[in-house]
């Protein structure tokens, strides 16, 4: 009797349990459900090709910056100028001691003009049929030899006055009388001052525009009010470390007196208008979908996001993406929670942090 009072007892306590349950439920669905949008960070679009010119330190180079030597061997005799001195071309720079080859050289001549002469009388008889081929040959042979071994110590001779290659300045000067040299030893260095050259870095977003540069100009700091006309010498097709394009530009000389190699300017690089429609979006703001890339746009009348494919052209260091797509210069797309959005789903921009919360901490 007693199992009896107690099994009862168990069957009412399952079926309060039962009903509190249903009654739970019953007071669930009942309840309304909140439609809360979701909170969003939102970033404008920034239109790269927007950018008509783009400006970037640069320093100028002496265009060209030979050294000189001596194409013989010797003791110098004289350097005839001073380092930072003003030359023409062709103006004479140092000279070693000619004697030696003097010497060589008023030896060669003497025998080229008696070896020259002889052979000459051969060729002509010869040439009326008085001698024979054989003896044509030894003379021809002869003359040839005697010629080389002039020219050869002539030039010798020559290449004891080193000249100026262009007009320019003294660099350096390695030597000064009675020091000897040997050949090929540099003895000044010389630098071509009708032009410079004008080096800057560029990064990957303007080297991929590099088709559309269509003017350059410099502005040293010494001279901050004129505009140095600049001509693109080359662009380096590979990145430094820093992922820097080295553009090569050509400064005329004379366009203002006092340039000089060193000094820094700012080069100014020229867009051909309206070429390219890039647009420039944080890497957060894509998201992957059957394999291409899409932003949420959205839409700040319904507060709705939609999706608007893209075609990536540059991932820059910065954070930053140049792509191809219809966004237009400010409109708004998402940049973060990407992947948690559907089409159409209405949300909440975050509200801007105050210039006085710095960092967002109040």
């Amino acid at each position: 009797m007693k199992r009896e009072i107690e099994s009862c007892k168990g069957i009412k306590w399952i079926g309060f349990a039962v009903l509190m349950i249903l009654v739970n439920t019953g007071c669930r669905k009942s309840q309304p459900v909140l439609n809360i949008p979701q909170l969003v960070k939102i970033t404008e679009v920034a239109q790269y090709g927007g950018k008509s010119s783009v400006t970037y330190p640069g320093k100028i180079k002496a265009a060209e910056n030979v050294k000189l030597a001596f194409r013989v061997a010797g003791p110098v005799k004289k350097v005839y100028v001073s380092e930072g001195q003003q030359v023409k071309k062709g103006q004479l720079l140092a000279e070693i001691d000619p004697r030696d080859y003097q010497l060589q050289y008023d030896a060669s001549l003497a025998e080229y003009t008696q070896v020259k002469g002889e052979a000459d009388r051969v060729i002509e008889l010869y040439r009326r049929g008085s001698v024979s081929v054989n003896e044509y040959d030894k003379a021809v042979a002869a003359k040839k030899r005697v010629t080389a071994l002039y020219d050869a110590n002539r030039n010798a001779l020559n290449d004891t006055r080193l000249r100026a290659p262009f007009d320019g300045y003294i660099q350096n000067k390695y030597f000064s009388a009675p020091e000897i040299v040997a050949q090929g030893t540099p003895v000044l260095s010389m630098i071509d001052d009708r032009y410079f050259e004008v080096n800057a870095d560029i990064p990957v977003n303007d080297f991929i525009r590099r088709e559309d540069f269509v003017g350059y100009y410099a502005v040293a700091d010494a001279y901050p009010q004129v505009q140095l006309p600049l001509e693109l010498i080359d662009i380096s097709q590979g990145a430094n470390y820093n992922q820097l394009f080295n553009v090569r530009f050509r400064l005329q000389g004379n366009v203002v007196k006092g340039l000089a190699a060193g000094m820094s300017v700012t080069v100014t690089i020229s867009f051909r208008p309206g070429t390219e429609e890039l647009s420039v979006v944080p890497v957060s703001a894509l998201f992957q979908e059957r394999g291409k890339s899409y932003v949420w746009l959205f839409e700040e009348q319904t507060q709705t996001v939609h999706k608007t494919v893209v075609w990536v052209e540059q991932m820059n260091k910065d954070g930053s993406v140049l792509v191809k797509s219809d966004l237009r210069l400010g409109q708004t797309i998402i940049s973060a929670g990407v992947n948690d959005l559907k089409d159409g789903q209405k949300v909440r921009p975050l509200p801007s942090v105050p210039a006085s919360n710095v960092g967002g901490l109040l």
